[in-house]
């Protein structure tokens, strides 16, 4: 559906062997307790992709609704217009002040991964719903291909999904609550 660009597909090894020397890891058989290990740095990663999306859509609606004219005026210049990308702005900032702090916290190899499940599962959550509101600022041409508007949406939908559904997201930060 999105990501056109990425190269997406399943992959079958059956009857696969890997020479001991190719073998990543130092123990036969713990390769999904490493991958475990590495999952609250793909969690952040995630999550610092979908700031940059955030980002991203705030400034090309941005441009767009200063060019784009409706009844005789820029749609910037419409009060409706402002409130909504006001609003982007304010959330893409918090976005970005969090995983900022989750950067900080990972470097100090204190990133917990209750607090990156978090920052995934709200930072992608908050990515889809600011780049809804930038493609309904574009009007018919957020619908078109044309239009980066329209493939940051088809683009977001799979964020909440990789690196864990942000469903598991709050399970696991639920586990945390007592």
């Amino acid at each position: 559906m999105g990501q056109k660009s990425a190269d997406t597909s399943e992959l079958f090894f059956a009857d696969c062997r890997v020479p001991v020397a190719n073998r990543l890891g130092e123990e036969e058989g713990k390769g999904f307790y490493q991958l475990m290990q590495q999952l609250p740095q793909e969690r952040l990663s995630i999550a610092q992709a979908a700031v940059v999306s955030m980002e991203r859509a705030i400034e090309i609606t941005l441009a767009f609704v200063k060019e784009r004219k409706v009844f005789g005026q820029r749609v910037l210049d419409f009060q409706n217009t402002k409130f909504k990308l006001a609003q982007c702005k304010t959330e893409a900032l918090i976005a970005r002040t969090f995983v900022d702090q989750c950067l900080i916290r990972h470097l100090h190899k204190e990133l917990d991964a209750a607090t990156a499940s978090m920052a995934k599962y709200w930072c992608t959550q908050k990515q889809c719903e600011i780049v809804d509101e930038c493609l309904q600022l574009h009007g018919g041409a957020g619908y078109m291909d044309e239009y980066e508007i329209s493939r940051r949406y088809t683009d977001a939908c799979v964020q909440k999904i990789y690196g864990g559904t942000n469903e598991i997201m709050k399970e696991l930060i639920g586990r945390t609550l007592g």
